[in-house]
């Protein structure tokens, strides 16, 4: 396939795939398939040019590995929070890539009791992740989920945390999550199915029994949907959750009788959304019945959950978005959006409500670790593009607040006041103003010369928050802007804001993010010449997409583990996500979703023109989006471009969707991209 340093070309075998009496022909669809010794070959090939491609570049990322690591406080450790009885810890040691949770009894002062050490747990293997920690409510058992391949299938175990021994129970592909009855010897946990990794199925273990013998609870049929189950902060119910893209059922069990029957609180009615806290004798449901496009809050008793006894404690509101509540005794905390900018509001259950006052131009703020009920103190963490991210406590009575920790960056050379950051707003070929957040140091002359580097999500209603990032700082010193384009498909501005990014308005999502290019040129922040785009996953089809729209805008690109097959990937329901995905893309077995995906989707429309220097990233098990989709796109571009620009495509052998596990092995990752882009723009130190 490879000579000397020529790029690999991949053999074509043509495929024919046929839908609505339309036939498409796939050169590279023989690429699907992780056991042909070929493809493992190609995809080794893709990486051995890249190496030799980038070779020069290779201390450079080495240095930047390090300028970027030094940053990073080695030795640093969580805020502790407390728990039935315990302070909960996760840390960090020098030197090690994985965290250390452990808890103290009682006091800070009190002896620290390690409950799991990762880096002992992940020697080994090449990847590794601990999730789902879940204690028993007499604190003696702890059940965790591991993953050592990076499919998300993770293996739930127990571990008495009075003696140390982990039992020999093992569950094997879970997601990792569980809860634990007030019995404390009944576990629930969810299950996925073996071929699509789907969360389907919530299964009873019973502490001591064997797996092989675990009580199927529940098995949701509808492929669309996924499941999950958890306890309330109450603590009195287990809630099992089915949830998909547009609609939500919830099904109750009293925590005190595990060997109960679940149910339904509200059947499932297509489009109706909501979510249940329940506190005291009554349920606070955060939902979008009758047509609360931005969600409303309304309560019910507990003995009388279906919809129609359900009244408005916060009704709707058309240009703020509700996001989430946290219930304490004398408080409701309400998580809002308004204008693209998160609020908090305390409402006093007797008293004047308030909201957190938040300065900045752009930031963001959120609830945190919330546990107890009866507390005044309100946990939150705050963040900007400038402002390192907070952990904060704040008196809900007396409206005092402790920052408990901001984020270090060492080295001591980070000032937030050598950099300004704003919310600045493009105007979309249909007249909408779309938000960018943008950092850069100060002094950057708006000459056109700046290299600029674009980032978007844009799908899922995931809202992209300005963050800030310790990282980020090594482009920013040398030069670099950095933006966020806030584009349709998030939530950023509502729910609306989602709708006109999905299914048959995908399109708004990628003429967006062009649009915002435009504007970043127009205004001269930067030019073609300095322009870079970024995305991953859904965001690596918004990249694939505006590629073929108008590569004349980008320097480079980087595209992360993307979706670019849409077609033949909705079509396979086989494939991890796709059926639940419908609700979001469209159901392709229509033939009105089949023409629209076909008309934007990356793979499909690449032609022969000039394309933009390429980086493209993919683990070969991942999950979300299979490793054989950038693969094909990258095979496909290599045969038809016009242009000699740089197309590279690095495969992790070893990880899936997530990429490295290891703490710092992520930054060695992150280090190959920034060499991209600096390199670009002819900095080499």
């Amino acid at each position: 396939m490879m000579k000397n340093n020529t790029a690999p070309i991949a053999a074509k075998k043509p495929h024919q795939l046929e839908k609505h009496g339309h036939i498409r022909m796939d050169d590279y669809y023989w690429l699907n398939d992780r056991e042909n010794p070929e493809v493992i070959d190609y995809l080794n090939q893709e990486n051995v040019y890249y190496q030799a491609a980038t070779a020069h570049t290779k201390d450079f990322q080495k240095d930047l590995f390090e300028e970027m690591k030094a940053r990073i406080k080695e030795d640093d450790e969580s805020v502790p929070y407390f728990y039935n009885g315990y302070y909960y810890i996760t840390r960090f040691e020098k030197g090690k890539d994985y965290p250390i949770h452990s808890r103290k009894k009682g006091s800070l002062d009190a002896s620290e009791e390690i409950m799991f050490d990762c880096n002992e747990m992940a020697e080994g293997h090449a990847y590794f992740q601990l999730v789902g920690l879940s204690i028993s409510e007499d604190n003696k058992w702890i059940s965790f989920g591991v993953d050592t391949v990076s499919r998300r299938q993770y293996t739930i175990q127990i571990k008495n945390l009075e003696t140390n021994e982990i039992l020999p129970t093992k569950i094997e592909n879970t997601t990792g999550g569980a809860t634990w009855a007030a019995d404390n010897q009944t576990l629930f946990y969810s299950r996925k199915d073996e071929i699509t990794l789907r969360p389907d199925k919530i299964y009873k273990h019973k502490l001591g029994s064997n797996p092989s013998e675990d009580v199927l609870v529940f098995h949701e049929k509808d492929e669309t949907f996924d499941v999950s189950v958890y306890k309330s902060k109450s603590k009195k119910y287990i809630l099992i959750n089915s949830n998909s893209t547009l609609t939500t059922e919830y099904q109750l069990l009293l925590s005190a009788t595990p060997n109960g029957d679940f149910k339904v609180f509200q059947k499932r009615t297509r489009e109706l959304e909501y979510s249940v806290s329940h506190y005291n004798d009554q349920f606070y449901i955060v939902t979008n019945k009758d047509g609360a496009t931005n969600f409303k809050l309304m309560v019910t008793p507990e003995s009388a959950t279906s919809k129609e006894n359900w009244t408005d404690l916060i009704p709707h509101r058309k240009e703020v978005l509700l996001e989430d509540i946290d219930i304490f005794s004398k408080y409701l905390v309400v998580s809002e959006r308004t204008n693209g900018l998160n609020q908090i509001k305390i409402m006093p259950w007797q008293g004047e409500a308030y909201y957190l006052p938040f300065s900045s131009e752009t930031y963001t703020a959120y609830t945190t670790t919330n546990i107890d009920f009866d507390t005044e103190i309100l946990r939150y963490s705050y963040q900007s593009l400038t402002t390192p991210s907070s952990v904060i406590d704040f008196n809900m009575r007396t409206q005092e607040k402790t920052v408990l920790k901001e984020q270090e960056v060492l080295g001591g050379k980070f000032d937030k006041n050598n950099y300004t950051e704003v919310r600045v707003w493009a105007t979309a070929k249909d007249g909408t103003q779309i938000p960018i957040s943008m950092v850069y140091r100060k002094g950057v002359a708006k000459n056109g010369k700046n290299p600029l580097l674009l980032y978007a999500y844009g799908s899922y209603g995931v809202t992209m928050d300005a963050y800030f990032s310790t990282t980020r700082l090594s482009l920013l010193d040398r030069g670099f802007i950095y933006a966020i384009a806030h584009v349709r498909g998030g939530e950023d501005l509502g729910r609306e804001w989602y709708e006109d990014g999905k299914l048959l308005k995908k399109k708004n999502t990628f003429t967006d993010f062009i649009d915002c290019s435009k504007f970043v040129i127009s205004e001269n922040y930067t030019s073609k010449d300095f322009l870079f785009a970024e995305g991953g996953s859904a965001g690596g089809l918004l990249m694939g997409a505006i590629i073929n729209m108008a590569p004349e805008l980008y320097k480079g690109v980087i595209a992360q583990v993307p979706f670019v097959d849409v077609v033949t990937t909705m079509l396979d329901e086989t494939i991890p996500l796709t059926t639940g995905e419908y609700d979001e893309w469209g159901n392709p077995n229509e033939k009105k979703y089949y023409d629209y995906m076909l008309s934007y989707s990356p793979y499909d429309n690449v032609t022969a023109q000039d394309y933009p220097n390429l980086y493209i990233s993919t683990g070969l098990h991942d999950s979300q989006v299979q490793y054989w989709e950038p693969a094909k796109w990258v095979a496909k571009l290599r045969d038809v471009k016009t242009d000699n620009n740089q197309l590279f495509l690095d495969t992790n052998m070893d990880t899936g969707h997530g990429g490295a596990s290891g703490r710092f092995e992520a930054l060695k990752e992150l280090a190959k991209e920034f060499t991209f882009l600096l390199d670009l723009v002819g900095i080499r130190k």
